[in-house]
Protein backbone atom coordinates (compact mmCIF):
# COMPACT_ATOMS: atom_id res chain seq x y z
CA UNK A 1 0.00 0.00 0.00
CA UNK A 2 3.23 2.29 0.72
CA UNK A 3 3.80 3.07 -3.04
CA UNK A 4 0.42 4.15 -3.61
CA UNK A 5 0.84 7.30 -1.65
CA UNK A 6 4.75 7.30 -2.17
CA UNK A 7 5.53 6.57 1.45
CA UNK A 8 9.72 6.67 2.30
CA UNK A 9 11.16 6.53 5.84
CA UNK A 10 11.69 9.72 7.92
CA UNK A 11 15.20 9.31 8.24
CA UNK A 12 18.05 7.95 6.07
CA UNK A 13 21.30 8.04 7.20
CA UNK A 14 21.56 11.89 8.03
CA UNK A 15 19.24 13.47 5.74
CA UNK A 16 15.84 14.20 6.60
CA UNK A 17 13.31 12.78 3.93
CA UNK A 18 10.51 14.61 4.99
CA UNK A 19 11.56 17.79 3.70
CA UNK A 20 12.12 16.54 0.28
CA UNK A 21 9.11 18.09 -2.04
CA UNK A 22 7.40 16.05 -4.70
CA UNK A 23 9.72 15.29 -7.67
CA UNK A 24 12.84 15.58 -5.34
CA UNK A 25 16.04 13.44 -4.40
CA UNK A 26 19.13 13.97 -2.40
CA UNK A 27 22.61 13.46 -4.03
CA UNK A 28 25.75 12.68 -2.15
CA UNK A 29 28.82 14.63 -3.89
CA UNK A 30 32.28 13.73 -3.08
CA UNK A 31 35.61 15.13 -5.02
CA UNK A 32 38.87 13.31 -4.06
CA UNK A 33 40.88 15.74 -6.28
CA UNK A 34 43.23 17.79 -4.35
CA UNK A 35 42.03 20.72 -6.38
CA UNK A 36 38.43 22.69 -6.35
CA UNK A 37 36.38 21.05 -9.12
CA UNK A 38 33.04 22.33 -10.40
CA UNK A 39 29.56 20.68 -10.75
CA UNK A 40 27.31 21.31 -13.69
CA UNK A 41 24.03 20.18 -14.64
CA UNK A 42 21.43 20.25 -17.55
CA UNK A 43 17.92 18.86 -17.67
CA UNK A 44 16.33 17.12 -20.18
CA UNK A 45 13.69 19.94 -20.89
CA UNK A 46 16.49 22.51 -21.51
CA UNK A 47 16.64 22.28 -24.83
CA UNK A 48 20.12 23.73 -26.72
CA UNK A 49 20.81 25.00 -23.29
CA UNK A 50 24.21 25.19 -21.66
CA UNK A 51 24.93 23.46 -18.69
CA UNK A 52 24.34 25.46 -15.41
CA UNK A 53 26.88 25.70 -12.17
CA UNK A 54 25.25 23.57 -9.41
CA UNK A 55 28.54 23.58 -6.78
CA UNK A 56 31.92 24.34 -6.22
CA UNK A 57 33.58 20.94 -4.66
CA UNK A 58 35.78 21.12 -1.98
CA UNK A 59 39.24 19.39 -2.76
CA UNK A 60 40.03 16.62 -0.94
CA UNK A 61 42.94 16.76 1.34
CA UNK A 62 46.68 15.04 0.70
CA UNK A 63 46.63 11.61 1.99
CA UNK A 64 42.88 11.32 3.07
CA UNK A 65 40.86 7.71 2.23
CA UNK A 66 37.38 7.83 0.05
CA UNK A 67 35.91 6.81 3.20
CA UNK A 68 37.13 10.06 5.47
CA UNK A 69 36.24 12.69 2.62
CA UNK A 70 32.84 14.12 3.92
CA UNK A 71 30.29 14.56 0.95
CA UNK A 72 28.10 17.69 0.26
CA UNK A 73 24.49 16.94 0.19
CA UNK A 74 22.52 18.55 -2.40
CA UNK A 75 18.57 18.35 -3.86
CA UNK A 76 17.96 17.17 -7.39
CA UNK A 77 14.50 17.55 -9.51
CA UNK A 78 13.78 14.03 -11.15
CA UNK A 79 11.03 15.07 -12.93
CA UNK A 80 12.99 14.85 -16.09
CA UNK A 81 16.51 13.18 -17.19
CA UNK A 82 19.68 14.88 -15.60
CA UNK A 83 22.96 15.11 -17.02
CA UNK A 84 25.93 15.90 -15.21
CA UNK A 85 29.42 17.38 -15.85
CA UNK A 86 32.53 18.05 -13.09
CA UNK A 87 34.78 20.75 -14.74
CA UNK A 88 38.16 21.42 -13.63
CA UNK A 89 37.42 25.06 -13.88
CA UNK A 90 35.01 27.87 -13.35
CA UNK A 91 33.45 28.78 -16.69
CA UNK A 92 30.56 31.18 -14.26
CA UNK A 93 26.98 29.98 -14.34
CA UNK A 94 26.67 28.42 -17.74
CA UNK A 95 29.34 25.99 -19.46
CA UNK A 96 29.31 25.08 -23.00
CA UNK A 97 28.66 21.03 -24.11
CA UNK A 98 31.59 21.65 -25.99
CA UNK A 99 34.08 22.61 -23.06
CA UNK A 100 35.71 19.63 -21.77
CA UNK A 101 35.14 18.16 -18.59
CA UNK A 102 36.93 16.25 -16.26
CA UNK A 103 33.90 13.51 -16.43
CA UNK A 104 30.44 13.60 -17.70
CA UNK A 105 27.15 10.94 -17.49
CA UNK A 106 23.49 11.40 -17.98
CA UNK A 107 21.00 9.79 -15.17
CA UNK A 108 17.39 9.32 -16.48
CA UNK A 109 16.56 7.06 -13.45
CA UNK A 110 16.38 9.29 -10.56
CA UNK A 111 13.24 9.15 -8.49
CA UNK A 112 11.17 11.01 -6.40
CA UNK A 113 12.65 10.44 -2.50
CA UNK A 114 15.71 8.65 -3.66
CA UNK A 115 19.12 9.17 -2.51
CA UNK A 116 22.17 9.02 -4.89
CA UNK A 117 25.94 8.63 -4.68
CA UNK A 118 28.44 10.69 -7.27
CA UNK A 119 31.54 10.43 -6.34
CA UNK A 120 34.57 12.31 -8.57
CA UNK A 121 37.78 10.04 -8.25
CA UNK A 122 41.34 11.65 -8.06
CA UNK A 123 42.30 10.07 -11.68
CA UNK A 124 39.29 11.83 -12.97
CA UNK A 125 36.78 9.66 -13.47
CA UNK A 126 33.37 9.83 -11.66
CA UNK A 127 30.87 7.22 -11.01
CA UNK A 128 27.24 7.44 -9.55
CA UNK A 129 25.32 5.22 -7.28
CA UNK A 130 22.07 4.41 -5.91
CA UNK A 131 22.51 4.57 -2.49
CA UNK A 132 18.45 4.32 -1.80
CA UNK A 133 15.93 3.89 -4.52
CA UNK A 134 13.46 6.00 -5.35
CA UNK A 135 9.52 5.83 -4.87
CA UNK A 136 6.99 5.56 -8.35
CA UNK A 137 5.13 8.55 -8.23
CA UNK A 138 2.46 7.15 -11.27
CA UNK A 139 0.40 4.68 -9.26
CA UNK A 140 -1.28 7.57 -7.26
CA UNK A 141 -3.38 8.10 -9.91
CA UNK A 142 -4.56 4.24 -9.38
CA UNK A 143 -5.06 5.13 -4.70
CA UNK A 144 -7.42 8.29 -6.14
CA UNK A 145 -9.25 6.15 -9.03
CA UNK A 146 -10.05 3.87 -6.29
CA UNK A 147 -10.81 6.25 -3.08
CA UNK A 148 -13.14 8.15 -5.80
CA UNK A 149 -14.89 5.03 -6.83
CA UNK A 150 -15.56 4.26 -3.32
CA UNK A 151 -16.99 7.70 -2.37
CA UNK A 152 -19.01 7.89 -5.71
CA UNK A 153 -20.81 4.09 -5.36
CA UNK A 154 -21.17 5.03 -1.48
CA UNK A 155 -22.91 8.67 -2.54
CA UNK A 156 -24.96 7.25 -5.33
CA UNK A 157 -25.58 4.03 -3.03
CA UNK A 158 -26.99 6.97 0.09
CA UNK A 159 -29.20 8.48 -2.73
CA UNK A 160 -30.91 5.68 -3.54
CA UNK A 161 -31.30 4.55 -0.02
CA UNK A 162 -32.78 8.07 0.90
CA UNK A 163 -35.16 8.03 -2.44
CA UNK A 164 -36.08 4.74 -1.13
CA UNK A 165 -37.12 5.90 1.71
CA UNK A 166 -39.13 9.17 1.16
CA UNK A 167 -41.02 7.57 -1.91
CA UNK A 168 -43.93 9.10 -3.40
CA UNK A 169 -46.00 8.08 -5.59
CA UNK A 170 -47.16 11.26 -6.86
CA UNK A 171 -44.35 13.41 -6.46
CA UNK A 172 -42.20 10.14 -8.48
CA UNK A 173 -44.90 10.25 -11.50
CA UNK A 174 -44.68 14.30 -11.76
CA UNK A 175 -40.78 13.70 -11.52
CA UNK A 176 -40.74 11.42 -14.39
CA UNK A 177 -43.22 13.85 -16.37
CA UNK A 178 -40.81 17.03 -15.84
CA UNK A 179 -37.65 14.37 -17.21
CA UNK A 180 -39.74 13.77 -20.56
CA UNK A 181 -40.24 17.15 -21.24
CA UNK A 182 -36.68 17.68 -19.88
CA UNK A 183 -35.22 15.05 -22.65
CA UNK A 184 -37.84 16.13 -25.24
CA UNK A 185 -36.16 19.80 -24.86
CA UNK A 186 -32.71 18.22 -24.61
CA UNK A 187 -33.15 16.38 -28.10
CA UNK A 188 -33.28 20.33 -29.83
CA UNK A 189 -29.96 21.26 -28.65
CA UNK A 190 -27.08 19.44 -29.01
CA UNK A 191 -25.79 17.98 -25.66
CA UNK A 192 -22.43 16.76 -27.31
CA UNK A 193 -21.42 20.65 -27.10
CA UNK A 194 -22.20 21.31 -23.63
CA UNK A 195 -20.48 18.12 -22.91
CA UNK A 196 -17.79 19.10 -24.67
CA UNK A 197 -17.62 22.72 -23.23
CA UNK A 198 -17.80 21.12 -19.54
CA UNK A 199 -14.94 18.34 -20.20
CA UNK A 200 -12.67 21.59 -21.23
CA UNK A 201 -13.90 23.61 -18.07
CA UNK A 202 -13.08 20.92 -15.64
CA UNK A 203 -9.95 19.85 -17.17
CA UNK A 204 -9.26 23.49 -17.04
CA UNK A 205 -9.72 23.64 -12.93
CA UNK A 206 -7.80 20.06 -12.84
CA UNK A 207 -5.19 21.82 -14.09
CA UNK A 208 -5.05 25.37 -12.30
CA UNK A 209 -5.93 23.28 -9.27
CA UNK A 210 -2.02 21.76 -9.78
CA UNK A 211 -2.80 18.55 -11.93
CA UNK A 212 -1.32 16.61 -8.72
CA UNK A 213 2.37 18.50 -9.39
CA UNK A 214 2.75 15.98 -12.56
CA UNK A 215 5.03 17.55 -15.08
CA UNK A 216 3.11 16.17 -17.91
CA UNK A 217 0.24 17.62 -16.99
CA UNK A 218 1.95 21.12 -16.52
CA UNK A 219 2.26 23.75 -19.28
CA UNK A 220 5.14 22.57 -21.55
CA UNK A 221 8.59 24.78 -20.70
CA UNK A 222 8.50 26.13 -24.53
CA UNK A 223 7.99 23.90 -27.40
CA UNK A 224 5.50 20.75 -27.01
CA UNK A 225 2.27 20.30 -25.89
CA UNK A 226 0.81 18.45 -22.55
CA UNK A 227 -2.54 17.97 -21.37
CA UNK A 228 -2.81 21.36 -19.91
CA UNK A 229 -1.72 22.47 -23.46
CA UNK A 230 -4.83 21.56 -24.91
CA UNK A 231 -7.27 22.83 -22.38
CA UNK A 232 -7.23 25.97 -23.46
CA UNK A 233 -7.45 26.04 -27.42
CA UNK A 234 -10.14 23.19 -27.00
CA UNK A 235 -12.59 25.61 -24.66
CA UNK A 236 -11.62 28.23 -27.30
CA UNK A 237 -12.42 26.33 -30.31
CA UNK A 238 -15.90 25.08 -28.96
CA UNK A 239 -16.90 29.31 -28.15
CA UNK A 240 -16.65 29.09 -31.92
CA UNK A 241 -18.88 26.39 -33.15
CA UNK A 242 -21.06 27.92 -30.52
CA UNK A 243 -21.25 31.13 -32.46
CA UNK A 244 -22.82 30.61 -35.82
CA UNK A 245 -25.25 28.36 -33.83
CA UNK A 246 -26.10 31.49 -31.47
CA UNK A 247 -26.31 33.55 -34.49
CA UNK A 248 -28.80 31.31 -36.37
CA UNK A 249 -31.23 31.67 -33.59
CA UNK A 250 -30.92 35.14 -33.41
CA UNK A 251 -31.78 36.00 -36.80
CA UNK A 252 -34.30 33.65 -36.91
CA UNK A 253 -36.33 35.40 -33.83
CA UNK A 254 -36.37 38.30 -35.59
CA UNK A 255 -33.33 40.08 -34.05
CA UNK A 256 -31.39 42.63 -36.36
CA UNK A 257 -27.86 42.58 -37.37
CA UNK A 258 -27.14 45.81 -34.97
CA UNK A 259 -28.72 43.99 -32.39
CA UNK A 260 -26.67 41.38 -32.10
CA UNK A 261 -23.76 43.22 -33.11
CA UNK A 262 -24.17 45.31 -29.74
CA UNK A 263 -24.50 42.42 -27.62
CA UNK A 264 -21.64 40.97 -28.82
CA UNK A 265 -19.79 43.79 -27.93
CA UNK A 266 -21.23 44.34 -24.72
CA UNK A 267 -20.29 40.29 -23.95
CA UNK A 268 -17.01 41.14 -25.61
CA UNK A 269 -16.29 43.97 -22.74
CA UNK A 270 -17.75 42.04 -20.21
CA UNK A 271 -15.52 38.74 -20.87
CA UNK A 272 -12.52 41.11 -20.88
CA UNK A 273 -13.36 43.06 -17.97
CA UNK A 274 -13.91 40.11 -16.08
CA UNK A 275 -10.53 39.11 -16.75
CA UNK A 276 -8.40 42.12 -15.32
CA UNK A 277 -10.23 41.78 -12.42
CA UNK A 278 -9.31 38.61 -12.06
CA UNK A 279 -5.56 39.40 -12.72
CA UNK A 280 -5.69 42.03 -9.70
CA UNK A 281 -6.57 38.54 -7.17
CA UNK A 282 -3.73 39.13 -5.32
CA UNK A 283 -4.48 43.63 -4.70
CA UNK A 284 -4.79 45.57 -7.33
CA UNK A 285 -1.60 47.45 -8.26
CA UNK A 286 -2.26 49.16 -11.54
CA UNK A 287 1.47 50.09 -12.52
CA UNK A 288 2.52 46.04 -12.25
CA UNK A 289 -1.29 44.60 -13.73
CA UNK A 290 -1.50 42.57 -16.02
CA UNK A 291 -3.55 43.44 -18.57
CA UNK A 292 -3.98 40.33 -20.87
CA UNK A 293 -5.44 36.94 -19.66
CA UNK A 294 -7.22 34.22 -20.87
CA UNK A 295 -10.66 36.01 -20.67
CA UNK A 296 -9.36 38.75 -22.27
CA UNK A 297 -8.40 36.44 -24.74
CA UNK A 298 -11.93 34.83 -25.21
CA UNK A 299 -13.19 38.60 -25.06
CA UNK A 300 -10.73 39.76 -28.51
CA UNK A 301 -11.41 36.52 -31.08
CA UNK A 302 -15.16 36.66 -29.74
CA UNK A 303 -15.74 39.80 -30.40
CA UNK A 304 -13.65 39.77 -34.05
CA UNK A 305 -15.30 36.66 -35.01
CA UNK A 306 -18.85 37.53 -33.44
CA UNK A 307 -18.97 40.67 -35.75
CA UNK A 308 -17.46 38.95 -38.34
CA UNK A 309 -20.02 36.01 -38.46
CA UNK A 310 -22.72 38.30 -37.73
CA UNK A 311 -21.86 40.63 -40.81
CA UNK A 312 -21.41 37.32 -43.55
CA UNK A 313 -24.06 35.63 -42.48
CA UNK A 314 -27.46 35.04 -43.97
CA UNK A 315 -30.68 34.93 -42.25
CA UNK A 316 -32.12 32.04 -44.68
CA UNK A 317 -29.74 29.44 -46.75
CA UNK A 318 -31.29 27.95 -49.68
CA UNK A 319 -29.65 24.49 -50.26
CA UNK A 320 -28.52 24.12 -53.55
CA UNK A 321 -30.27 21.33 -55.57
CA UNK A 322 -26.83 19.16 -57.12
CA UNK A 323 -25.25 17.20 -54.47
CA UNK A 324 -21.74 18.10 -55.55
CA UNK A 325 -22.61 22.12 -54.75
CA UNK A 326 -24.47 20.88 -51.40
CA UNK A 327 -21.39 19.05 -50.27
CA UNK A 328 -19.13 22.42 -50.21
CA UNK A 329 -21.66 24.98 -49.71
CA UNK A 330 -20.61 25.08 -45.64
CA UNK A 331 -17.22 26.12 -47.90
CA UNK A 332 -18.90 28.36 -49.96
CA UNK A 333 -21.04 30.86 -47.19
CA UNK A 334 -17.90 30.53 -45.18
CA UNK A 335 -15.10 32.26 -47.50
CA UNK A 336 -15.34 35.85 -46.73
CA UNK A 337 -14.86 34.56 -43.02
CA UNK A 338 -12.42 32.26 -44.82
CA UNK A 339 -10.38 35.49 -46.85
CA UNK A 340 -9.92 37.13 -43.45
CA UNK A 341 -8.47 33.69 -42.01
CA UNK A 342 -5.80 33.90 -44.56
CA UNK A 343 -5.27 37.65 -43.77
CA UNK A 344 -4.77 36.73 -40.12
CA UNK A 345 -2.07 34.12 -41.21
CA UNK A 346 -0.34 35.75 -43.45
CA UNK A 347 -0.13 39.11 -41.04
CA UNK A 348 0.91 36.74 -38.03
CA UNK A 349 3.69 35.05 -40.41
CA UNK A 350 4.92 38.36 -41.87
CA UNK A 351 5.45 39.72 -38.32
CA UNK A 352 7.07 36.90 -36.99
CA UNK A 353 9.54 36.08 -40.02
CA UNK A 354 9.76 39.90 -41.08
CA UNK A 355 9.33 41.97 -38.38
CA UNK A 356 13.70 43.43 -37.02
CA UNK A 357 13.11 42.30 -33.59
CA UNK A 358 16.45 44.63 -32.16
CA UNK A 359 18.97 42.46 -30.92
CA UNK A 360 17.56 39.24 -31.89
CA UNK A 361 17.84 36.97 -34.92
CA UNK A 362 15.28 37.53 -37.78
CA UNK A 363 11.90 34.84 -37.45
CA UNK A 364 13.53 34.26 -33.80
CA UNK A 365 10.81 31.61 -32.20
CA UNK A 366 12.68 30.51 -29.02
CA UNK A 367 12.48 30.98 -24.92
CA UNK A 368 15.59 33.20 -24.51
CA UNK A 369 17.34 32.98 -21.33
CA UNK A 370 19.81 30.11 -21.56
CA UNK A 371 18.33 28.57 -24.98
CA UNK A 372 20.75 28.05 -27.83
CA UNK A 373 23.75 28.21 -25.57
CA UNK A 374 22.55 31.69 -24.07
CA UNK A 375 23.13 33.30 -27.38
CA UNK A 376 19.92 35.07 -26.92
CA UNK A 377 18.85 36.01 -23.32
CA UNK A 378 16.54 38.69 -24.37
CA UNK A 379 14.82 37.57 -27.10
CA UNK A 380 12.09 35.50 -25.83
CA UNK A 381 9.42 35.15 -27.95
CA UNK A 382 10.72 37.15 -31.23
CA UNK A 383 8.26 39.01 -32.42
CA UNK A 384 5.10 38.05 -30.53
CA UNK A 385 7.09 39.06 -26.95
CA UNK A 386 8.73 42.30 -28.99
CA UNK A 387 5.22 43.48 -29.92
CA UNK A 388 3.72 42.90 -26.56
CA UNK A 389 6.67 44.84 -24.54
CA UNK A 390 6.49 47.82 -26.88
CA UNK A 391 2.42 48.13 -26.62
CA UNK A 392 2.02 46.43 -23.19
CA UNK A 393 4.81 47.46 -21.45
CA UNK A 394 6.86 44.64 -19.29
CA UNK A 395 4.73 45.40 -16.24
CA UNK A 396 1.80 45.01 -17.66
CA UNK A 397 2.74 41.03 -19.51
CA UNK A 398 2.77 38.27 -17.68
CA UNK A 399 6.13 37.64 -15.28
CA UNK A 400 6.21 34.01 -14.74
CA UNK A 401 5.80 32.41 -17.47
CA UNK A 402 6.88 28.37 -17.30
CA UNK A 403 10.45 29.16 -20.00
CA UNK A 404 11.00 31.06 -16.29
CA UNK A 405 12.31 28.48 -14.08
CA UNK A 406 13.18 26.20 -17.27
CA UNK A 407 15.45 28.95 -19.70
CA UNK A 408 16.23 31.51 -16.57
CA UNK A 409 13.93 33.28 -19.64
CA UNK A 410 12.52 37.05 -18.79
CA UNK A 411 8.87 38.05 -18.59
CA UNK A 412 6.48 36.76 -21.31
CA UNK A 413 2.57 36.75 -21.81
CA UNK A 414 0.89 33.44 -23.12
CA UNK A 415 -1.62 35.16 -23.37
CA UNK A 416 -0.59 38.62 -25.28
CA UNK A 417 -1.70 40.76 -27.90
CA UNK A 418 0.19 39.18 -30.52
CA UNK A 419 -1.38 35.81 -29.98
CA UNK A 420 -4.85 37.18 -30.41
CA UNK A 421 -4.25 36.75 -34.49
CA UNK A 422 -4.19 33.32 -34.56
CA UNK A 423 -7.22 32.90 -31.64
CA UNK A 424 -9.11 34.58 -33.34
CA UNK A 425 -8.07 31.92 -36.38
CA UNK A 426 -8.70 28.98 -34.27
CA UNK A 427 -11.96 30.52 -33.42
CA UNK A 428 -12.84 30.85 -37.20
CA UNK A 429 -11.94 27.35 -37.69
CA UNK A 430 -14.48 26.51 -34.92
CA UNK A 431 -16.63 28.83 -36.35
CA UNK A 432 -16.55 26.47 -40.06
CA UNK A 433 -17.00 23.60 -37.83
CA UNK A 434 -20.47 25.30 -36.47
CA UNK A 435 -21.45 26.18 -39.77
CA UNK A 436 -21.16 22.68 -40.75
CA UNK A 437 -23.72 21.83 -38.90
CA UNK A 438 -26.30 24.36 -40.06
CA UNK A 439 -25.64 23.24 -43.60
CA UNK A 440 -25.36 20.00 -43.60
CA UNK A 441 -28.58 18.09 -42.09
CA UNK A 442 -27.37 14.46 -41.49
CA UNK A 443 -25.01 13.16 -38.68
CA UNK A 444 -23.27 11.41 -41.71
CA UNK A 445 -21.80 14.07 -43.43
CA UNK A 446 -21.48 16.54 -40.33
CA UNK A 447 -19.09 13.65 -39.38
CA UNK A 448 -17.70 13.19 -42.54
CA UNK A 449 -16.70 16.93 -42.63
CA UNK A 450 -15.47 17.55 -39.72
CA UNK A 451 -13.16 14.08 -40.30
CA UNK A 452 -11.79 14.98 -43.20
CA UNK A 453 -10.98 18.76 -41.89
CA UNK A 454 -9.08 17.20 -39.03
CA UNK A 455 -7.06 14.88 -41.02
CA UNK A 456 -5.79 18.21 -43.43
CA UNK A 457 -5.32 20.27 -40.40
CA UNK A 458 -3.71 17.61 -38.97
CA UNK A 459 -1.15 17.16 -41.72
CA UNK A 460 -0.65 20.43 -42.35
CA UNK A 461 -0.31 21.14 -38.36
CA UNK A 462 2.11 18.02 -38.70
CA UNK A 463 4.44 18.85 -41.89
CA UNK A 464 4.82 22.59 -40.14
CA UNK A 465 6.64 21.11 -37.17
CA UNK A 466 8.00 18.42 -38.76
CA UNK A 467 6.26 15.62 -37.04
CA UNK A 468 8.76 16.48 -34.11
CA UNK A 469 9.06 18.48 -30.91
CA UNK A 470 11.94 20.79 -31.68
CA UNK A 471 13.32 20.38 -35.17
CA UNK A 472 10.22 21.76 -37.20
CA UNK A 473 9.67 24.93 -39.56
CA UNK A 474 7.03 26.07 -37.09
CA UNK A 475 7.44 23.80 -34.04
CA UNK A 476 3.83 23.37 -31.60
CA UNK A 477 4.07 26.33 -29.36
CA UNK A 478 0.93 27.43 -26.69
CA UNK A 479 3.34 30.30 -25.55
CA UNK A 480 2.95 31.95 -29.19
CA UNK A 481 0.41 30.36 -30.08
CA UNK A 482 2.00 29.16 -33.26
CA UNK A 483 0.05 28.36 -36.81
CA UNK A 484 1.03 24.14 -35.93
CA UNK A 485 -0.38 24.75 -32.83
CA UNK A 486 -3.41 26.33 -33.80
CA UNK A 487 -3.71 23.21 -36.68
CA UNK A 488 -2.82 20.39 -33.63
CA UNK A 489 -5.48 21.09 -30.87
CA UNK A 490 -8.15 22.08 -33.79
CA UNK A 491 -7.48 18.62 -34.86
CA UNK A 492 -7.43 17.21 -31.12
CA UNK A 493 -11.01 19.14 -30.59
CA UNK A 494 -12.82 18.43 -34.01
CA UNK A 495 -12.13 14.41 -33.24
CA UNK A 496 -13.15 14.94 -29.70
CA UNK A 497 -16.32 16.55 -30.93
CA UNK A 498 -17.21 13.58 -33.49
CA UNK A 499 -16.59 11.37 -30.98
CA UNK A 500 -19.05 13.47 -28.45
CA UNK A 501 -21.73 13.68 -31.45
CA UNK A 502 -21.75 10.01 -32.33
CA UNK A 503 -22.34 8.75 -29.14
CA UNK A 504 -24.05 11.46 -27.14
CA UNK A 505 -26.82 12.78 -29.78
CA UNK A 506 -26.52 10.11 -32.38
CA UNK A 507 -26.49 6.84 -30.55
CA UNK A 508 -27.44 8.25 -27.23
CA UNK A 509 -25.30 6.17 -25.26
CA UNK A 510 -24.19 8.63 -22.71
CA UNK A 511 -26.04 11.88 -21.64
CA UNK A 512 -22.75 13.56 -21.03
CA UNK A 513 -23.71 13.67 -16.96
CA UNK A 514 -21.99 15.42 -15.58
CA UNK A 515 -20.08 17.26 -17.85
CA UNK A 516 -23.17 18.80 -19.61
CA UNK A 517 -24.28 20.20 -16.50
CA UNK A 518 -20.85 21.48 -16.16
CA UNK A 519 -21.18 22.63 -19.99
CA UNK A 520 -24.35 25.24 -18.92
CA UNK A 521 -22.16 27.14 -15.94
CA UNK A 522 -18.93 27.24 -17.50
CA UNK A 523 -18.19 30.51 -17.09
CA UNK A 524 -19.51 30.42 -13.38
CA UNK A 525 -17.07 27.45 -12.72
CA UNK A 526 -14.31 29.62 -14.03
CA UNK A 527 -14.87 32.77 -12.33
CA UNK A 528 -15.83 30.98 -9.47
CA UNK A 529 -12.53 28.97 -8.82
CA UNK A 530 -10.48 31.62 -10.22
CA UNK A 531 -11.40 33.71 -6.79
CA UNK A 532 -11.64 30.55 -4.57
CA UNK A 533 -9.52 27.55 -5.07
CA UNK A 534 -6.89 29.37 -2.51
CA UNK A 535 -9.95 28.99 -0.34
CA UNK A 536 -11.42 26.24 2.20
CA UNK A 537 -13.16 24.15 1.37
CA UNK A 538 -11.83 24.07 -2.28
CA UNK A 539 -8.12 24.12 -1.22
CA UNK A 540 -6.64 23.17 1.88
CA UNK A 541 -3.52 21.64 2.91
CA UNK A 542 -2.38 18.52 5.81
CA UNK A 543 1.39 18.09 7.00
CA UNK A 544 3.99 19.00 4.23
CA UNK A 545 1.79 18.08 1.15
CA UNK A 546 4.99 16.84 -0.74
CA UNK A 547 3.90 13.82 -2.65
CA UNK A 548 1.82 13.45 -6.06
CA UNK A 549 -0.82 11.22 -4.12
CA UNK A 550 -1.71 14.42 -1.54
CA UNK A 551 -1.60 16.88 -4.19
CA UNK A 552 -4.00 14.57 -6.77
CA UNK A 553 -6.14 14.43 -3.84
CA UNK A 554 -6.88 17.86 -3.65
CA UNK A 555 -7.17 18.49 -7.10
CA UNK A 556 -9.46 16.17 -7.39
CA UNK A 557 -11.41 17.21 -4.38
CA UNK A 558 -11.36 21.05 -5.66
CA UNK A 559 -12.33 19.86 -9.13
CA UNK A 560 -15.25 17.60 -7.87
CA UNK A 561 -16.47 20.84 -5.58
CA UNK A 562 -17.15 22.49 -8.63
CA UNK A 563 -18.72 19.75 -10.21
CA UNK A 564 -21.07 19.17 -7.44
CA UNK A 565 -22.08 23.18 -7.37
CA UNK A 566 -22.66 22.90 -11.20
CA UNK A 567 -24.80 19.68 -11.08
CA UNK A 568 -26.79 22.01 -7.76
CA UNK A 569 -27.17 24.53 -10.07
CA UNK A 570 -28.59 22.44 -12.88
CA UNK A 571 -30.96 20.88 -10.48
CA UNK A 572 -32.10 24.52 -9.23
CA UNK A 573 -32.46 25.41 -13.56
CA UNK A 574 -30.00 28.21 -12.93
CA UNK A 575 -27.89 28.88 -16.17
CA UNK A 576 -25.62 31.88 -16.57
CA UNK A 577 -24.40 32.92 -19.39
CA UNK A 578 -22.26 36.69 -20.01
Amino acid sequence: MSIFVEYTEPQWRNLNMRQLAEDQAYLYVKSLLPEESYLYTLSDDCYTCPYSKVKALSPAADGVGHDQVEAEILTLPTETGLNFKIYEHNHGAYANDSISSLCSLRRTDLQEFGVYNLTLWSNGTCNFIVDKPGVPIYYAFLAVFVLLAGFLIALKLLSWLWKLYRYDEAAAAADSIGDAAAKATQRKRLRSLDTFRGLAIVLMIFVNSGGGGYDSIDHVAWNGLHLADLVFPCFLWIMGVCIPLSIKSQLGRGTSKIQICGRIIWRSFKLFAIGVCLNSINGPKLEQLRVMGVLQRFGVAFLVVGLLHTVCSRRDHISPQQAWQRSIYDICIFSGEFAVLLALIATYLGLTYGLKVPGCPRGYLGPGGKSNNAANPHCIGGAAGYIDQQVLGNAHIYQYPTAKYVYDATAFDPEGLFGCLLSVVHVLLGAFAGVTLLVHPTWQSRMKRWTILALLLGLMGGALCGFSKENGLIPVNKNLWSLSFVFVTVTVALLLLDFLYYIIDVRQWWSGYPFTECGMNAIIMYVGHSIMHKMLPWHWRIGTMNTHFMLLLESVWNTLMWVAIALYLDAKQFYYSL
